[in-house]
């Protein structure tokens, strides 16, 4: 059987198209297959990062009085007002910002965009069920859209997801809201007191976010801590910012019942009854592959995530996945990344392995977690005792002062020999600089590389060569003495 494509993606996602023109300029034969004309997921993105801008602003607002800066009149939000601003920021995008991922740009570049919902077909000859995959391998993989059967060499997954739903009583009866769904609200006053349930990243960006916005927040996490596979000093210190501004959180709960009652909602959390004007589930992703048919072609799956190896191959060796499909935080910059490798193993025929210790990670909180590579206890298994913790707060820098954002550290872990292996960040602006601390861990970078770099002043990121003086100056006072 004839095979058309090197590359048949399944999408609805915006990595989904990153991949789809990226193939296309390695001159592939591509077919995106879209459920529909608009890329879930990216609203909704565009939407959060909006509201994080206003709660940093509506900060940076107050803090001004400090400087001596005064308004009369508190400032208000007008919730419509900001979901019109944020759908312009999503038009100009699609027309100037992103021209290549729109659908009409990959057509023209050479993507056969293909509409509709795809799924895969089985077509083996009549062999032992054990030799299924051998047969795969010599023959093309068919997935049928609509009136159509792609036959393609290879295939990338790249669904959209969709948010977790727990089972919880009377969940049903109750107008409660996603991350997805924040946008679509016509609020004219924001809910007066608002229940969040979950210790997800976007949860706790949120929760900071309504609450600077004036909702009284409550959030609600089953962990014990919040974001329990991060640095615990920075997330602790970050805990301690969110109940200072006067969020309520609850560790170690869940939410086991709802009800409503008139215009209010009742939650049962743990052996504490709430009542809320609202209750925002963010609880994560969730894959919904059902329909795909992956189980007639060897891929298994479930709802959390697409299991791969470390060459992002499925447990059909033919068939790739990458972005939210894999689960994890879903980050657009980690997505691409794996698109890329998977274009790289699939069209070019290379066996790269994934490496996540130079991607950094991102939490949109005031201020910001960042963080690349390893952390302290992942090091100490690798190295023992031969790693050394270096950290610097951000009391320490004029910029922070200026600012009034001295609240914050960075902690690097660097080996014996100087190598960088980790970074963590809880402070102002700091997704902005930690690409020099991923470069220098993606390089195998010695820290007195830092030292060396000319670091515009007054800046944040400053930080780094302070930390960076630290290591030598020990060196330094040996060479003295010897």
């Amino acid at each position: 059987m004839t095979i058309e494509y090197d590359l048949v993606i399944i999408g609805g996602s915006l990595v989904a198209r990153y991949a789809a023109a990226n193939a296309s300029r390695l001159n592939a034969r591509v077919a995106l297959v879209e459920p529909n004309t608009q890329t879930q997921g990216q609203d909704a993105a565009i939407f959060h990062q909006s509201v994080m801008y206003l709660g940093r602003l509506i900060q940076q607002i107050r803090h001004a009085q400090h400087q001596g800066w005064y308004w009369q009149e508190k400032p208000t939000l007008r919730w419509q007002d900001l979901a019109q601003w944020t759908q312009a920021i999503t038009e100009i995008i699609d027309e100037n910002g992103v021209p290549s991922l729109s659908l009409p740009h990959l057509a023209a570049s050479g993507v056969d965009v293909v509409l509709g919902q795809g799924a895969f077909v089985e077509r083996l000859p009549s062999r032992p069920r054990s030799s299924t995959f051998n047969a795969l391998s010599r023959h093309p993989l068919i997935v049928e859209v609509e009136n159509r059967s792609l036959r393609s060499r290879t295939c990338l997954l790249a669904p959209p997801s969709q948010p977790i739903i727990p089972e919880i009583e009377g969940l049903a009866s109750i107008n409660y809201l996603t991350i997805d769904s924040l946008s679509q609200q016509s609020w004219e006053a924001l809910p007066a007191r608002l229940i969040i349930f979950g210790g997800e990243p976007r949860s706790i960006e949120l929760a900071q976010v309504f609450n600077r916005l004036g909702s009284q927040v409550t959030l609600v996490v089953s962990s014990k801590r919040l974001l329990p596979y991060e640095d615990e000093e920075a997330i602790a210190l970050l805990q301690a910012i969110l109940e200072a501004e006067g969020i309520s959180i609850l560790t170690q709960t869940r939410i086991t019942q709802t009800r409503q009652i008139g215009d209010h909602t009742w939650v049962q959390a743990g052996n504490q009854a709430l009542e809320a004007d609202a209750l925002l589930l963010a609880l994560g992703r969730q894959q919904a592959l059902t329909a795909f048919n992956l189980e007639s072609i060897g891929v298994k799956w479930h709802p959390r995530g697409i299991p791969v190896n470390q060459t992002l191959q499925t447990t059909n060796s033919r068939i790739y996945a990458c972005g939210e499909a894999l689960g994890g935080y879903p980050l657009f910059h980690l997505a691409q990344y794996e698109a890329d490798l998977v274009l790289k193993n699939a069209l070019l025929f290379a066996s790269t392995q994934v490496d996540y210790r130079p991607i950094p990670i991102a939490i949109w909180t005031d201020p910001e977690f960042v963080r690349v590579g390893l952390t302290v206890s992942q090091a100490r298994q690798h190295y023992g005792d031969k790693i050394f913790v270096l950290q610097q707060e951000f009391k320490t820098l004029l910029k922070a002062h200026i600012h009034g954002e001295t609240i914050g550290f960075c902690k690097l872990i660097v080996r014996s020999n100087g190598e960088i292996l980790g970074a963590h960040i809880l402070g102002a602006g700091a997704s902005e600089w930690i690409g020099t601390i991923a470069l220098a861990i993606q390089k195998r970078m010695n820290i007195r590389a830092i030292a060396q770099l000319p670091f515009i002043s007054p800046t944040f990121s400053e930080i780094l060569r302070s930390i960076a003086y630290q290591w030598q100056q020990p060196s330094f006072i040996r060479r003295f003495w010897i």
